[in-house]
């Protein structure tokens, strides 16, 4: 079982930042994969930015150039900067981390936190 705390999630204006963390109750040693997903209100969840144990990178063409996804080891912690924010980019940021297996692989959810950026 693995347990995923946000953190950093709030109101901005157009064009600032934002840097979401995600603390994991393993070591993210032992996680497949970690990243960011979002669901704005009326849309299908997305993945935002993904990061493998290999450090293997994946950003939506949406948040490219402009986020940047990174993990501390050390702290059990998955990070996402968000810079150059949009009125777009409003959504319940969700950590998600995936674990693979034999028989495929299962995802573990954080609870999610807001990000609202106004124009």
């Amino acid at each position: 079982q693995v347990q995923l705390v946000e953190s950093g999630g709030g109101l901005v204006q157009a064009g600032g930042s934002l840097r979401l963390s995600c603390v994991a109750s393993v070591s993210i040693f032992s996680i497949n994969r970690m990243g960011w997903y979002r669901q704005a209100p009326g849309k299908q969840r997305e993945a935002v930015a993904l990061i493998t144990d290999d450090g293997r990178i994946n950003y939506a063409d949406s948040v490219k150039g402009r986020f940047t996804i990174s993990r501390d080891n050390a702290k059990n912690t998955v990070y996402l900067q968000m810079n150059s924010l949009k009125p777009e980019d409003t959504a319940v940021y969700y950590c998600n981390a995936r674990r693979t297996g034999p028989g495929g692989f299962y995802d573990y959810w954080g609870q999610g936190t807001q990000v609202t950026v106004s124009s």
